[in-house]
């Protein structure tokens, strides 16, 4: 029995020993966390939302799930189209749940915000759903990426095409947050640009549900063109009153500076036909965006991706390949290592990241199909031509960012 004894407390020392000698290795490799910060289930939660926390965590499962022996998870955060709530969300996410990087961040007043929370820390945000061309402009991080769309592209696209054919004259009814604003400088730049005019404009409050007064401006200012600088909810609830004032019937069209693929099923063909508008990603382009999409649906009941969730699973594929090269999820070195590495992706082909965080990827303006030309509920754009990078980005001297030498 003493014997006995004696083994039980030298194979217990032992055991201790050995979870002693393992607890640290486990301490030294903690989680690698994303947070998916985004409009959960407001105006925008159709073209982001969850669909955009899927397409995260897609790329998450197909990097394997970790990186440099750490587990990857992601988390989800509603900042509720208010900059002070995403904020406090990614503050409190850099600061005390260990989140290395967030993605994202629909509404430019809100991903302003957040880049500055990210600056601070020297932790990584990279924008999917922020259309403001300021995040890489003077409000430039050397930690920020615009990944998917910004503003300048937008108006080199959709607004460039419609000047040129003939739309010389505009009124804007503009959302009164940052996206609005610089949606309408930027597409009034091209318009004066191609010769055309801004007959005048008018701001229209966040989720507002009556259009009739901003309408009836833009109707009396006999503008050929009525620029609409908003999205989701509200520039579906601008399209459709539009009808109710025969604005299309007399005349005058309407050009949706900001368009996403779930905008224009939410219209229906028949309101939404012959829309022009600019996208970085549209499912049905090719076999690989297609499979893309085809994965997708079979997780999101049948919806096929948005261009910001697209973009979402593209930010974070690049962002863990990063981490991978870098050796570490310290935010300045992962940030090197995103600019040096060629974005290959199935929205564009070997994109690059310049210092001021824009991805230079290609854009094309689609019109969406007549009813006739349809062939299923999401088949519902038609290409019209491809916009190279370097046609629709902004040049690198002309945003204003100081990390840019000479700016």
């Amino acid at each position: 029995m003493a014997r006995r004894t004696q083994l039980f407390s030298v194979l217990a020392a032992l055991g201790a020993a050995v979870i002693c000698s393992t607890a640290p290795a486990f301490a030294q490799a903690p989680p690698l966390r994303i947070g998916v910060l985004n409009d959960q289930s407001g105006m925008y939660a159709d073209l982001a939302g969850a669909g955009s926390v899927i397409a995260a965590r897609m790329a998450v499962e197909d990097a394997g799930g970790s990186v440099l022996g750490r587990k990857v998870e992601v988390l989800v955060g509603d900042h509720q189209n208010k900059p002070d709530i995403g904020a406090s969300i990614a503050a409190q996410w850099y600061d005390t749940q260990g989140v290395s990087a967030i993605v994202d961040v629909p509404v430019s007043s809100v991903a302003l915000a957040v880049q500055d929370i990210a600056r601070t820390r020297h932790r990584i945000v990279l924008f999917s759903g922020a259309g403001t061309s300021d995040l890489t402009g003077k409000a430039c991080s050397p930690t920020g990426f615009a990944w998917t769309y910004d503003t300048v592209a937008l108006a080199n696209g959709t607004g460039s095409a419609i000047v040129k054919a003939g739309g010389d004259s505009w009124f804007f009814i503009t959302a009164d947050y940052a996206f609005g604003t610089a949606a309408e400088h930027d597409v009034s730049d091209v318009v004066r640009a191609n010769g055309g005019r801004v007959v005048g404009s008018v701001r229209a409050p966040m989720n507002t549900a009556d259009f009739s007064s901003f309408l009836l401006q833009a109707q009396a200012s006999h503008a050929k063109i009525i620029g609409l600088a908003n999205s989701g909810s509200d520039l579906i609830n601008a399209i459709k009153q539009s009808a109710e004032f025969g604005i299309v019937a007399g005349g005058q069209k309407l050009a949706g500076l900001l368009v996403f693929l779930s905008d224009v099923h939410s219209l229906g063909l028949q309101t939404a036909q012959g829309l022009q508008l600019t996208e970085s990603f549209y499912w049905d382009q090719n076999d690989k965006t297609r499979a893309f999409a085809n994965r997708f649906a079979a997780l999101d009941g049948g919806k096929r991706p948005t261009m910001v969730q697209a973009g979402v699973y593209s930010a974070v594929a690049h962002y863990l390949k990063a981490v991978a090269k870098a050796g570490t999820d310290e935010g300045m070195a992962v940030a090197a290592a995103i600019r040096s590495i060629p974005v290959d992706d199935f929205m564009t082909d070997h994109a690059t990241v310049r210092a001021d965080g824009r991805v230079l990827r290609d854009f094309y303006l689609f019109e969406v199909k007549s009813p006739a030309e349809s062939k299923g509920p999401w088949d519902l754009y038609k290409t019209i031509r491809r916009i190279p990078a370097e046609d629709a980005v902004r040049p690198l001297n002309q945003g204003g960012c100081p990390l840019v030498s000479g700016q």
